[in-house]
């Protein structure tokens, strides 16, 4: 665990978006803008927040999101593109090292990306980067799936 504040964080985020998502979001653009909005404002490492949609075959488009401008559209490669094409989530300790690595914002530095799947496909990835190196490990995927499972109903 990077932080040891961050499963208590994680399922105060969880019970918070429960309460404002589950049964109260007219839609998946405002659940995943209110997911961001929480993410980003709670967890003090992260400095861009969102989730990039699938938009057919080896192509992502910029959906909600908290932070700096990002890329529109995302084609070829990079940390995304790669958790959405294998499905599973992908934590980089350093960007640069990732090959393929898109640079949105070049303050970035560390990156997670984790599937949002729905019908047996994958519809989004929910991306957060931070301005420090190896800000995310394995003990932050299995929060943010639980986080993303709020979704299911939208997807």
């Amino acid at each position: 665990m990077v932080d040891p504040r961050r499963p208590g964080r994680y399922d105060r985020i969880h019970a918070q978006l429960e309460d404002l998502v589950e049964g109260k979001s007219p839609n998946l653009a405002a659940a995943m803008a209110t997911m961001c909005a929480v993410l980003h404002a709670k967890m003090p490492h992260h400095s861009w927040t969102g989730f990039y949609l699938a938009a057919g075959e080896d192509e992502l488009t910029v959906g909600p999101y908290q932070g700096p401008v990002a890329c529109q559209v995302l084609r070829g490669g990079g940390v995304c593109l790669h958790c959405a094409r294998t499905r599973q989530p992908v934590i980089v300790a350093d960007v640069e090292q990732f090959p393929g690595h898109i640079s949105c914002d070049p303050r970035s530095r560390s990156e997670i990306a984790v599937p949002v799947i729905g019908e047996d496909r994958v519809v989004a990835v929910l991306d957060i980067d931070s301005a420090d190196y190896a800000q995310f490990d394995d003990d932050d995927v299995a929060p943010l799936v639980k986080i993303l499972n709020l979704l299911r109903p939208y997807v």
